[in-house]
């Protein structure tokens, strides 16, 4: 049975149709019907909905069982008429409890402030006339604009693309940029296939585009990565640990009451003043500081930490900080930093050369065309290396593209008679255009066994997770 276009992934649906799904046009929504869609499916906020209210914070204080042995303790207090104990407790309970509220919620304003004060926007077409719109206000149907250095602020379809590059890091790990172009791909193509499709909080790395919002807030990719690592809020080691000392002394508190009830039953004493004496020596065994303490020195460390630029919205997350041995983090921008650099240079024989060297810093550097982190390696490691282009000029260039996946320049050096020209790219399609291969300084014909050289070569250093380029010359008048 054939399946009905609008149940199929946006990724795969023909272009014109999903617009027209979407009621949009190439002017964007009006803004009427942009208002109306924002109501139905809410700001565009990857964050959970529902914000812990003032309320809830409070009694988020009384959740340790410690603080409810204390309200207990309190209690059995009153009940006994022991006003100055029972107040004291309370006064402890209490303390300690807006001690921990009044931080946690300072926190939570400071980091909702800032939030404010980062507020992104976003260039959109509303009543087919540019705007300016705050992203959480962006919504399915939206056509937004984009150029080198946006973040993409939905998921959507590319509907035009000029030299457009995205680095989608954030969502795969890979730091090489991808080029987005319209069209349609395979209904099961992973987010690495998807080529007409951008997606919420990746960024522009060079080109401009039109993109077709499809999808916002926890609706996209970036999404349902923050809704599973959000499902359940982890519980600290501090806190279970707090947690189960709790339970332990309540577990003591009712062997205590059951043993000494039950020995002042044997003795023949009053059951009501047995029950009370039961209950009072339980209750003197509760430590009725120990919330304060705890809280007084979390809220300590907390101080502390805001003066180094932390902000500590829960407190009892100190203490985990404190007690990490391992931390296991995402790779890009962490584990590393999310740039390219030039490992090595080799020839032919596998052997350093400078002369290789040489040539791929003339390429990259009078490239023009796609800005790429391969090529700003390269002219990096040259300017560290003293490389420069004095002495050559540039005479032509054949930008690098997706169908050639090589990038040349011709250049002449000062006082030749003849042309240099450099060709650099992936490496099977350079591979494919040599007849010579050059080892220790000697072209030497590409035969079959130099080839296979090559691949395992090549295929040696990919396995080492680097990026290998293959680079070819030629001279001519």
């Amino acid at each position: 049975m054939k399946a009905n276009a609008a149940d199929l992934p946006y990724w795969c649906q023909d272009q014109d149709a999903l617009i027209a799904a979407l009621q949009s046009g190439p002017g964007g929504l009006g803004s009427a019907r942009a208002t109306r869609i924002l109501a139905e499916v809410g700001p565009n906020s990857v964050e959970r909905a529902v914000r812990l209210s003032v309320l809830r914070l409070i009694l988020r204080q009384f959740e340790s069982p410690l603080v409810l042995i204390l309200v207990f303790a309190a209690a059995i207090s009153l009940v006994l008429q022991q006003w100055v104990d029972a107040g004291i407790i309370l006064a402890i309970v209490v303390g300690s409890s807006l001690l921990s509220f009044f931080q946690e919620y300072r926190a939570s304003k400071a980091v909702d402030e800032l939030k404010e004060r980062l507020a992104l926007t976003a260039r959109v077409l509303r009543d087919g006339v540019e705007q300016l719109v705050p992203v959480a206000l962006i919504v399915p149907g939206d056509v937004i604009l984009l150029s080198a250095g946006n973040l993409i602020p939905a998921d959507g379809r590319v509907i035009e693309a000029q030299d457009f590059l995205v680095s989608q890091a954030s969502m795969t790990g890979e730091s090489f940029p991808v080029e987005k172009r319209p069209g349609q791909v395979r209904a099961n193509a992973p987010i690495t296939e998807r080529t007409n499709t951008v997606f919420m909080g990746a960024s522009v790395r060079s080109g401009s585009a039109r993109v077709l919002a499809v999808k916002t807030s926890r609706d996209t990719e970036f999404g349902a990565i923050a809704a599973r690592l959000g499902a359940r809020e982890p519980e600290t080691d501090f806190a279970r640990g707090v947690r189960q000392f709790g339970y332990l002394l309540i577990r003591v508190m009712v062997v205590i009451v059951i043993f000494v009830l039950t020995v002042s039953l044997l003795l023949h004493r009053p059951v009501i003043d047995s029950m009370l004496f039961a209950v009072a020596l339980a209750v003197g065994l509760s430590p009725e500081l120990l919330p304060a303490i705890i809280s007084v020195t979390l809220s300590a460390g907390a101080r502390a930490m805001s003066k180094r630029g932390v902000i500590v919205r829960r407190l009892d997350a100190i203490e985990n900080l404190g007690s990490m041995t391992i931390l296991c983090t995402d790779k890009t921008g962490t584990l590393t930093e999310g740039k390219i650099v030039l490992r090595e240079v080799l020839d032919g024989a596998n052997v350093a050369s400078d002369a290789l060297r040489k040539l791929a810093f003339l390429n990259a550097a009078f490239e023009t065309g796609i800005e790429n982190p391969l090529d700003a390696a390269i002219k990096e490691a040259g300017e560290a290396g003293g490389l420069s282009t004095a002495g050559y000029a540039k005479i032509d260039e054949i930008p690098y593209d997706f169908v050639r996946r090589r990038l040349t320049v011709v250049v002449a050096p000062d006082g030749a008679a003849q042309h240099l020209m450099v060709s650099k790219g992936a490496f099977a399609e350079v591979l494919a255009t040599c007849t010579k291969v050059e080892i220790g300084g000697t072209a030497l014909p590409m035969d079959a066994a130099r080839g296979a050289g090559l691949e395992a070569t090549f295929k040696a250093k990919s396995a080492e997770g680097l990026r290998v380029l293959a680079l070819a010359t030629r001279r001519f008048i």
